[in-house]
């Protein structure tokens, strides 16, 4: 019984072939083997025939053992990644697979990758200069697919949960200050986008989420706008796709000047109407398809930027200077996690965490005016010096 399940043979001297019974093939019912040469003395055969037998009582597929990591990201991109995420999910991961993982680890054995060589990779990546932002991405698509590896039986133990990654220092955000603020709505005042600048100013939608409203979606009367989807380009055309979350499904109360600017932005546009996932889109482009926001940034947002003076952000940073805006101006967190479609409050507190201390000094102030019943004090302008007196002991 013990040839039909491992075989140490002698090939050399000092070389043995290694053979450990992998089950029956499932077309031609013919038993297989997985042969492995190693070189050496007959002690390291056998800790390797140990090792496979080993694993193999513990529930891992052996046949898996011929399998490349590079085979096996092909398999989980497809099968498992590619129904459950969004177009630009997807191809986010594939890229990050693709350019970070791929060339060092890729044509390893799928069962021979150690937590060693996923340490090594990401200090690898460190040296290139990627950033430990990027690091923890990557890291977390790939522990995603080792993790599913497991579930496969093809591996017993993850490496990438094993490892060391580098320190995330969370940078703030590009948000534009209170006068800035102003700078721009000035700046925005007659442009062609004026009603979408206006409208990501002070909704803090996602650019995915106010380039794929409708019509429908706003409701003139209550004076609100429904997100319930996003628009992305995929191989063969423009289509609508689920928002980043559930919670990002939301209905957002909008400003008295931004009806009026969508309203003036629809009655200038009423003979645009387009076919397709562009029809009854609220903003379209020039050619009257729907926005592509690369473009969209370079002809449009980023010389309006420079002609007023302002600091070079992003477009989705508009987002970010409404949550700030919200936050300084008192509107509760709970509110704007909300309109946002955070997964909680915590998480906006997290993003947001440089307002707060100018809340803080805000809420000291009120809260003392309620206890002080109208007296007031004055802040010291230096700290009284502490006066030790006699040792009790």
């Amino acid at each position: 019984m013990a040839r039909k399940i491992g075989q140490i043979i002698g090939r050399a001297p000092r070389t043995w072939m290694v053979r450990v019974y992998a089950g029956h093939d499932r077309e031609t019912r013919k038993r297989k083997y997985l042969n492995k040469t190693i070189h050496g003395g007959l002690r390291d055969a056998q800790a390797h025939l140990n090792r496979m037998l080993g694993e193999r009582d513990l529930g891992r597929d052996l046949d898996s053992s011929r399998q490349t990591l590079n085979q096996y990201l092909d398999r989980w991109l497809e099968v498992c990644a590619k129904p459950r995420l969004r177009a630009k999910s997807f191809k986010d991961y594939d890229g990050l697979l693709r350019r970070h993982v791929r060339p060092q680890l890729g044509m390893k054995p799928l069962v021979s990758v150690q937590a060693f060589d996923v340490q090594s990779l990401y200090r690898a990546l460190m040296d290139r200069g990627l950033s430990a932002r990027s690091i923890r991405y990557t890291h977390a698509v790939l522990r995603s697919a080792l993790k599913q590896a497991i579930r496969w039986k093809l591996l017993l133990a993850n490496p990438a949960g094993l490892v060391d990654l580098p320190r995330h220092t969370r940078c703030n955000v590009g948000v534009l200050s209170v006068e800035q603020a102003r700078t721009f709505m000035g700046a925005i005042t007659g442009h062609p986008y004026e009603a979408l600048f206006a409208l990501a100013m002070t909704t803090g939608m996602r650019p995915s989420e106010y380039l794929a409203l409708t019509w429908a979606d706003i409701d003139f009367v209550r004076g609100t706008v429904s997100v319930s989807r996003t628009l992305e380009w995929k191989k063969g055309g423009w289509q609508f796709a689920d928002t980043k979350r559930p919670r990002s499904r939301r209905v957002i109360k909008l400003q008295a000047w931004v009806i009026t600017l969508l309203l003036k932005h629809r009655q200038s546009t009423a003979s645009q109407a387009t076919n397709g996932p562009a029809h009854n889109l609220v903003f379209v482009a020039k050619r009257s398809g729907p926005i592509r926001e690369s473009k969209f940034v370079g002809r449009y947002f980023k010389p309006l930027l420079k002609e007023a003076g302002l600091p070079n952000i992003r477009l989705y940073d508009l987002r970010h200077t409404a949550a700030t805006l919200a936050l300084a101006a008192g509107v509760p967190p709970k509110i704007i996690s909300e309109q946002l479609g955070h997964a909680s409050v915590a998480f906006t507190l997290d993003v947001y965490s440089h307002v707060l201390p100018h809340m803080q000094d805000a809420a000291a102030e009120k809260v003392q005016a309620l206890l002080a019943g109208g007296r007031t004090y004055a802040m010291p302008r230096q700290a009284p010096p502490i006066v030790y007196g006699p040792s009790p002991l």
